[in-house]
């Protein structure tokens, strides 16, 4: 091809690109309707085509992408798209919609430029639906999540997958990308299925896309308020087995409602069932998921909070330990005055920064219950009672309100949450 036409070329499709960006399609914010199984269902006889106009000989020439670019060159090109355009991408014709359909073009959008997390909001607590943020474009879209009845329900996610469980059995268990819409229902775990307490982590292997699922539950030994069993299941999706590897008595502490998956070794968060100082009332333990076989007790890895803390959260960010918690006020039980973060470096915390005073005042008075999560490279921060959502860049260290989310708090004891994840096409349940 002459260097001219390819100027041309390069040029038009530039131009012919742009109305794939969500920031000119302001008014649609949903893209059910674009989803993978709508598209491939509902493409009929739609076989349009973009026409590039020749700048140089616009009365002559009409270039059709279809007729200039190979497969294998447009695939590099849409796979570079922003994941919200991709579903829209289907939509412009037959050949289009078969590309980002295939493995190859998912092999290509995995090895593109990087994708940042995005924040699901819940913005009703009867119903699994809200709204996703995208900080790279600072946009939120509407998504409805496959399965998961209330936002109560225990969720925790892993390189594009999630994985809810419900609140009232804590058995029934479901795999899903929430871009695809793709879900898997688990096994039942083999062992009762009521507990005072359970945690749930995911985390999937990259190279094989196998993931795995822990279950950390913890029941008050009968007649005895300062024993608890606490015993961890293990949900491996090459074998599709459930395996309790391990059941422990402990003694004056009991499993709390969070856990993480960090380079292969599960942490989660115990609380204390016999009173103490402040600083003694929560701990960190560890178990190793690849040596199962054999294993030192739980409290010899016991690892205790840097602080007094309410509302601790565990974070795999980039395969580091991170927790996100609320430092209470002395005087006033049940009130925060901060919230802190942290980095485990062995079994000391270090600490990476705390809310700016500005920011937190932006949330109006915390009670001691609030949202985080976060993954890749953010933190993402919210109180229960409004929908504003703060977001900790962890490699800048800068903090930021994202765009204001398109719903208001409609009654008084209105409760929002949520949860990050990575948004992927190529990972399947």
């Amino acid at each position: 091809m002459q260097k001219g036409a390819c100027r041309g070329v390069s040029l038009a499709l530039s131009c012919d690109l742009v109305f794939l960006n969500p920031f000119i399609m302001e008014r649609e914010t949903s893209w059910e309707s674009h989803s993978l199984e709508n598209i491939v269902g509902g493409i009929g006889g739609f076989n349009s085509f973009l026409e590039l106009g020749n700048e140089r000989d616009k009365g002559n020439t009409k270039v059709s992408v279809d007729l200039i670019l190979p497969d294998d060159l447009l695939e590099l090109i849409l796979a570079y798209l922003p994941i919200a355009s991709i579903f829209r991408v289907g939509c412009v014709c037959k050949r289009w919609n078969e590309i980002v359909s295939s493995k190859r073009f998912l092999w290509n959008f995995k090895h593109s430029l990087p994708k940042k997390p995005w924040y699901f909001m819940f913005t009703n607590s009867d119903e699994p639906t809200g709204y996703a943020f995208d900080p790279l474009f600072r946009k939120w879209y509407s998504i409805e999540l496959p399965y998961i009845e209330t936002s109560n329900w225990f969720i925790a996610s892993s390189c594009g997958l999630v994985c809810f469980m419900n609140n009232d059995s804590r058995s029934e268990l479901y795999v899903c990308n929430p871009i695809t819409r793709y879900c898997r229902r688990l096994d039942e775990l083999p062992v009762l299925k009521f507990s005072d307490y359970s945690a749930m982590a995911i985390s999937v292997e990259k190279a094989s896309r196998c993931y795995n699922v822990t279950v950390v539950k913890s029941k008050q030994v009968p007649g005895n308020f300062y024993q608890w069993e606490l015993s961890i299941h293990i949900y491996e999706s090459e074998t599709k087995t459930w395996a309790t590897p391990l059941a422990e008595v402990l003694t004056g502490w009991r499993g709390c409602g969070d856990s993480v998956i960090c380079n292969g070794v599960l942490f989660f968060l115990i609380c204390s069932t016999g009173g103490g100082m402040p600083e003694n009332r929560h701990g960190l333990v560890t178990y190793n998921l690849s040596g199962r076989l054999s294993h030192d007790p739980l409290m010899r890895g016991f690892v205790p909070m840097p602080c007094p803390l309410t509302c601790a959260r565990l974070m795999n960010l980039k395969e580091k330990l991170v927790m996100v918690g609320g430092i209470g006020k002395q005087d006033r039980q049940g009130i925060i005055k901060g919230i802190g973060i942290w980095l485990l470096n062995g079994k000391v915390w270090q600490e990476i920064s705390r809310m700016p005073h500005k920011y937190f005042q932006g949330f109006g008075e915390f009670d001691d219950v609030f949202a985080s999560s976060g993954t890749g490279d953010l933190i993402y921060i919210q109180s229960y009672g409004a929908p504003a959502l703060l977001v900790f860049d962890f490699n800048q260290k800068q903090w930021k309100w994202s765009q204001k989310c398109p719903v208001t708090k409609r009654f008084p004891l209105q409760l929002f949450t949520g949860f990050s994840f990575e948004p992927r096409l190529e990972t399947e349940p």
